[in-house]
Formats: C-alpha cells, structure tokens, sequence
C-alpha cells in the first residue's frame, strides 16, 4: 500500500479516532498526540492492512488500546479516565446536611432580627409578597421597605460568613 492509498483508507476515519482519544484522555493535546501515534502505527503496518476486514475497526481498537496505556502510565498524573463534567442531578448526603444546617442558620439569625426586618424578610421572601404589597400592609413607604430589606439581608449574609469562615485566615 502506497502512501496515497494509504491516506485514501484512513481520513474517513481519522476524525473518530481522535474522538475516541478525546473522550478517553480528556485533554485535545493528548488526544491530538494519541491519534498521531496510532496512524504511524498503521503506517508501519501499511503492507498488511490490505488483508484486514476493516482499518477502521484496528484503528479504533489501537486508538482505545493505546489511550488507556496513557492513562495507566506514570506521566498520566494530570489526566483522569472519569469525565471531569460529569454531573448528577442530585444532591449528595453531605450536601444536603450543610443545606438543613445553612436552612436552620438562617432561621435563627432571621428570629435574632429587628421585629421590622423580620416581618419584611418574612413577606418578601418567604412569602413572595410584591414590594407595593408590603408597603400597604405595613403602612410604609417602599423605599423604606427596600432599605431594611437590604440591611437585614446583609446582617444574614455577615451572619453567616463568620459562621462559615470560623477559624478560617
């Protein structure tokens, strides 16, 4: 096999071999170098690919073959065999406890508010109420209700980053 014919047999498929190779070793450069190899490979076996059934086939089983090489090998300390962006939709066990303890920190320092800010937390977003809404029942004027909004927001946001930040710096 010549080197035209050569090139005739494998650019159909060098494209999914570099594929395959990006989705196993995750870095493009990687990929880039592992398809490279796996066509010299082929080159150097280019007078027995004419008795094979499929190139393509032995291109991509060398591809496969030759990526999880690299993955088990000592310079592979950067690169990983799971996908990085992977993500699953649930939250995890210890997620979800920090999520109850944030819940019910925010509870507490909401309850330690002014009674003001407490009723205006407590309408605005737990309740969902509309700012013209909270000035009406409150006799207030929306301005006012915007500002101890903000303020008792930014009390529970210290609050909590001191809780969080303990013994941190």
């Amino acid at each position: 096999m010549n080197q035209n014919e050569f090139i005739k047999t494998v650019s159909p498929f060098k494209d999914k071999l570099f594929r395959l190779a990006k989705r196993l070793l995750v870095s493009t450069e990687e990929a880039e170098d592992a398809t490279q190899e796996v066509l010299v490979k082929l080159w150097t076996r280019n007078e027995t690919l004419s008795e094979l059934k499929s190139v393509e086939a032995m291109a991509m089983t060398m591809t496969k073959n030759y990526c999880l090489d690299q993955l088990k090998s000592k310079r592979a300390g950067n690169m990983t065999i799971v996908h990085n962006n992977y993500t699953d939709g649930q939250a995890s066990l210890q997620q979800k406890i920090e999520d109850v303890d944030s819940l019910s920190w925010v509870e507490k320092i909401i309850n330690e508010l002014p009674e003001q800010q407490k009723l205006i937390i407590q309408m605005r977003d737990i309740e969902q109420y509309e700012f013209e809404d909270i000035a009406k029942i409150l006799d207030m004027s929306e301005a006012t209700i915007r500002v101890a909004l903000s303020r008792a927001r930014k009390t529970i946001r210290e609050v909590m980053t001191k809780t969080h930040n303990y013994g941190i710096g």
